[in-house]
């Protein structure tokens, strides 16, 4: 239900509000009429509460309509052990934190929305992950998605009702598109191919390494547009039958070669030249981030949200990467 005027606004308690995502969502949220409350690492204003606040961030869930948590290292960076530490503790802490508030709440907020990730699975070539018959995968993101989940779904909390927004890439302006949309508009849009290269033993024990696959640029990606995930969030506020883990992702994932294909398309380059493993690790190191994020086969279908009868605003790659190009050109 969205809020109605002159009854008061109700309040949407919102962790991680200055991603790329919940940048988004605060606005959206706040254009519903919601009286929203950030929480983050520092106070900047009146309506932000500090992780540190005990008794802020227990004021703050008490009595909320929705808490909302998306607060989590950016995953797009090094794979070293600090960064391993602070990617996983920075999801695992922050959720159980808000498990303890809700938990001691006087009127705990009816729905908690927490953020998750579609890596859950494993690499998949074969067929598509659901809810219901995907598997889960083995590494150091998979350890995190599952640590995660485990963090959010453990917690007895009988009066608010739980949602994991297991999310593909999300796509829209200043997402993980940017690059490739570079790449292409320069002429390297080509396919991406899997390959043999080294990693440090510690690397590879700590299951933080890509391992070579033959997928020859056929890797799959799921993706979704930043509009449906939006308008997820607000069905899952609304529908008591949104609950779980969730797979929030476009009907229609491509394949790599699809994916690249639609992207040169989209910036008018007719040619992309094709990107070899070492190129991509080599690339993967001047922008301090890894090969998994474009080498892992992801994919993933969103089952409970079509049973639930959700229409995406864009089910096709190639409307909603125009969506995104064409209004910045």
């Amino acid at each position: 239900m969205s809020p109605v005027a002159g009854e008061g606004a109700p309040r949407a308690v919102v962790a991680g509000a200055g991603g790329f995502v919940g940048t988004a969502l605060r606005a959206d949220l706040e254009s519903q009429g919601f009286d929203v409350v950030t929480i983050g690492r520092s106070v900047s204003n009146p309506s932000h509460v500090s992780w540190g606040d005990t008794a802020a961030l227990d004021a703050a869930v008490d009595g909320a309509a929705v808490v909302i948590n998306l607060a989590g290292k950016n995953v797009s960076c090094r794979y070293t052990a600090r960064n391993r530490r602070e990617i996983l503790i920075s999801r695992t802490a922050t959720t159980s934190a808000l498990a303890r508030s809700i938990s001691r709440a006087t009127t705990p907020p009816p729905v908690w929305i927490n953020a998750s990730t579609a890596t859950i699975y494993r690499h998949a070539t074969d067929r598509p992950m659901t809810e219901s018959t995907g598997e889960i995968g083995e590494g150091f993101s998979v350890g995190v998605a599952t640590a995660w989940e485990a963090a959010f779904f453990s917690p007895d909390l009988r009066g608010t009702r739980r949602v994991a927004l297991r999310m593909a890439i999300v796509l829209g302006h200043g997402s993980a598109l940017a690059p490739l949309l570079g790449l292409s508009r320069v002429g390297f849009g080509g396919r991406q191919y899997d390959g043999r290269w080294w990693a440090p033993r510690e690397k590879r024990a700590a299951g933080a390494f890509h391992e070579y696959r033959p997928t020859h640029g056929r890797q799959m990606f799921s993706w979704v547009h930043l509009d449906d995930v939006l308008a997820i969030v607000r069905r899952a506020i609304d529908d008591p039958a949104v609950e779980g883990a969730v797979n929030v992702s476009a009907p229609k994932p491509v394949d790599n070669a699809t994916l690249m294909a639609t992207v040169r398309r989209a910036v008018g380059m007719p040619v992309g030249v094709p990107l070899r493993r070492w190129m991509i690790e080599l690339g993967a190191l001047g922008m301090r981030t890894e090969s998994e994020l474009l080498l892992k086969s992801r994919w993933v279908v969103p089952e409970r949200l079509t049973q639930l009868g959700y229409e995406f605003r864009h089910p096709e790659l190639a409307g909603a990467i125009d969506a995104i190009v064409r209004p910045a050109r």
